[in-house]
């Protein structure tokens, strides 16, 4: 397979395996550019009948992503900085939940504020999970790589990444009972 072929392949599951586990979609845009980047780089070390690739993909995006955070905790934030869309309604801080009253009034679409609900939901729940049971589900679900890929690039048994899957379906089922639907 081209880079290129690759990229059209990988590029969606490992972007959405980044927000899942907690990328923004602005930064997962930019590792998946930096991590297809690194492969072209290495295009001519590459076999072409490399089965692994994917598991190399996930990995130099799991380093990239490690070092991002690394360098995004050095920063320091300073508290008198203001949201530049906050109009300046309660100074100490209400005018966002202002904005959130705004927008629900605006939304026209009920089907619109029930998606935002759900996405707020799961990401919070995703939220919850201990980082070890979210990176092998979301590898698993998201990322669409098999368990011995998995195993092989976190570096556990097989039978520990099921392990992992299974309870993270669990946590997940848990979490978010409420939205289940009976008749």
């Amino acid at each position: 397979m081209t880079i290129e072929e690759h990229y059209k392949a990988l590029a969606p599951k490992l972007t959405n395996w980044l927000v899942a586990t907690g990328s923004s979609y602005h930064e997962a845009c930019d590792i998946v550019q930096g991590t297809f980047l690194k492969i072209w780089k290495m295009k001519d070390d590459l076999r072409d009948d490399d089965t692994a690739v994917s598991g190399l993909v996930f990995t130099i995006a799991r380093n990239l992503r490690k070092n991002l955070v690394r360098d995004n905790s050095r920063l320091t934030f300073v508290p008198e900085i203001r949201d530049p869309d906050d109009d300046g309604e309660n100074a100490a801080g209400g005018g966002i939940s202002g904005r959130v009253a705004a927008l629900s009034s605006q939304a026209k679409d009920p089907s619109t504020t029930d998606l935002a609900l759900l996405r707020r939901r799961l990401q919070e729940a995703f939220a919850k999970l201990p980082p070890i049971l979210r990176e092998a589900y979301t590898l698993f679900q998201i990322g669409g790589m098999s368990i011995h890929d998995i195993a092989n690039q976190v570096g556990i048994s097989e039978n520990l990444v099921k392990v992992r899957i299974f309870r993270a379906k669990e946590k997940l089922q848990e979490i978010l009972a409420d939205l289940r639907v009976t008749f």
